[in-house]
């Protein structure tokens, strides 16, 4: 099985400072190709630093480039021109993670929705996907995303955490579904087990968020607590028991509909020199 990583924080401190040994557990384990998250400015051109510095191939590391919402109060025209150039990078293969947190307030809600509606008319103009983060403000977001969805190719709510009815406002906008290690959660994921069946596939994407949301029902447990993209399979294997399909199954559509999204190329299968 081949599983695709599309949200994975490698430039935080916890995983930058063994990137390449954390980049080779994650072939190990079946992950052959990894979407590296842009919050900032600075981080997305870190995150696209590390694509060309750790997979020469240019087959293996993507990445976004984009302003998380709690950064939203940043934003300003000259934002936009460094990111309009971070954006025509041939690795960075979609905006974002740009969005609304209603939740932590970091940036004032306005900023944080004149940052999102700049960064939608980005991906409009530049024909991108986007990568979106939706905390406690799904109405809102839904509200701004029916003013472009027309116009955007695709975009896909990261790290799905809500409602059925934010799941179904998405799905009516023709929306990718974001899960994580979220769905492992016994203390507070256990709302998505029915809900991901109502996700069809191609609509459907597996993430790590790594370094945070260590799946809870891991075993064993890694001794430095910190989430990577090799446990992905523990994702695979709670979503796939509780659609009611195969992991197989399951791998092969959540990594083709990666690829479609993110437009990303066929790869082999690792061999055994990718694995050492």
């Amino acid at each position: 099985m081949q599983l695709i990583d599309i949200g994975v924080n490698l430039t935080h401190p916890s995983l930058a400072r063994e990137r390449d040994a954390v980049l080779a557990r994650a072939y190990a384990a079946g992950v052959c190709q990894l979407v590296l998250t842009g919050t900032s400015l600075e981080e997305s051109e870190k995150a696209l630093e590390f694509c060309h510095e750790l997979d020469e191939s240019g087959s293996r590391l993507f990445s976004t480039a984009g302003i998380h919402p709690h950064d939203a109060s940043q934003w300003n025209a000259d934002s936009a021109r460094q990111l309009r150039t971070l954006l025509s990078a041939e690795r960075v293969r979609a905006v974002g993670e740009c969005g609304l947190d209603f939740n932590r307030d970091f940036s004032p809600r306005p900023q944080q929705e004149k940052a999102l509606e700049e960064q939608l008319a980005l991906a409009v103009e530049l024909q991108m996907p986007v990568f979106l983060h939706e905390r406690e403000a799904g109405e809102r977001l839904l509200a701004i995303l029916r003013e472009f969805r027309d116009d955007l190719p695709a975009a896909v709510v990261h790290c799905f955490t809500g409602d059925k009815g934010s799941l179904y406002g998405y799905l009516d906008l023709d929306l990718h579904i974001g899960i994580t290690g979220w769905i492992c959660d016994e203390r507070r994921g256990t709302h998505l087990h029915p809900l991901v069946r109502d996700i069809p596939q191609g609509r459907l994407l597996l993430e790590s968020d790594a370094p945070y949301l260590l799946p809870r029902s891991l075993r064993p447990k890694p001794k430095s607590g910190h989430n990577e993209p090799a446990f992905l399979g523990e994702v695979l294997r709670e979503v796939a028991l509780h659609r009611g399909e195969s992991q197989a199954a399951l791998a092969a559509h959540s990594s083709a509909s990666a690829r479609a999204f993110f437009g990303l190329p066929a790869i082999a299968k690792a061999s055994a020199a990718d694995e050492d």
